[in-house]
């Protein structure tokens, strides 16, 4: 017995005629004939009566109808099941942000992301946001979240996500930078500000513009990597830095530094998603690239 054989019958108990129902299944009069035979054969039952002009269930019919049903609607949705579990993507996914990304945005992106795609797992690697075009680059990772720089790389795809302010941060105490000095910042006023700058990356590429705008050789008392090393060393007293409003609104050590507004000010951040753009076609980075948009 299988599942055509019960499809036969079933076509067969609803148009109670053999001419239609050939037709309709696409077999020939004989052919359907042979299988409600064979189905008989292996109940022990006869299913159909029939003569000349009618053809009617049996009560075993009528019973074996019932189970006939059960089975393929069963059939049918263990089918669709299988399918359906095909098409559920599957794999890994890696992801290279910050710290401050990590817990900032990238909880609700994931949150939602693994309701759409359950199967596909996360890797999750954290670091100075300064090289996350360049792990990605590298093929090291698959997507990753940081700053787009003011000149893309060939072959990066970018999507935003979010922009935040570029600061000027100083210590609660002792006091940095006066009043006249964040009016009007020169080489002569600036020249004993000691500041703790980026070793790398975007946020330290516009600092040294706007200091160069104004003439101002820094005093660099440290240069650090990863925004919140600055911003635990600003607190400390040792410096005035520049961090992203958005590690500011996420530190620990907001209530012990300073924001300064300095004019013009920093250009701000357009943060946001990478990934090459000849990986963008693989499904399950095209998955969360699309989740975003």
């Amino acid at each position: 017995m299988d599942s055509h054989a019960l499809k036969l019958f079933l076509a067969l108990a609803d148009n109670l005629h053999f001419g239609k129902t050939s037709r309709e299944q696409h077999v020939s009069p004989s052919a359907l004939s042979r299988c409600i035979k064979q189905l008989e054969d292996e109940l022990g039952a006869q299913l159909f009566l029939r003569d000349n002009r009618s053809v009617r269930l049996t009560r075993e019919g009528q019973q074996f109808r019932e189970y006939a049903s059960e089975v393929m609607n069963g059939w049918q949705a263990i089918r669709q099941a299988f399918r359906q579990d095909q098409l559920v993507l599957h794999g890994e996914l890696s992801l290279y942000c910050s710290v401050t990304a990590s817990y900032s945005f990238l909880y609700d992106i994931l949150s939602s992301f693994r309701q759409d795609y359950p199967r596909i797992e996360m890797k999750l690697h954290t670091g100075d946001p300064a090289r996350a075009v360049e792990r990605v680059q590298q093929g090291l990772e698959d997507l990753a979240i940081g700053a787009r720089p003011d000149h893309l790389p060939a072959g990066i795809d970018f999507q935003s996500i979010t922009r935040s302010e570029l600061r000027f941060i100083g210590p609660q105490s002792p006091q940095l930078l006066t009043e006249d000095q964040l009016i009007h910042p020169d080489a002569e006023s600036w020249k004993d500000v000691p500041m703790i700058l980026s070793e790398e990356g975007l946020a330290r590429t516009r600092t040294d513009r706007w200091l160069k705008s104004h003439n101002i050789k820094p005093r660099i008392y440290a240069q650090v990597s990863g925004n919140e090393a600055i911003v635990s060393m600003v607190s400390l007293g040792f410096g005035i830095g520049v961090a992203p409003q958005i590690v500011l609104d996420n530190s620990p050590l907001t209530a012990r530094i300073r924001i300064y507004d300095i004019q013009p000010p920093l250009t701000a951040y357009d943060i946001g998603l990478f990934a090459l753009q000849k990986r963008l076609k693989d499904p399950l980075i095209a998955a969360f690239w699309n989740r975003q948009q």
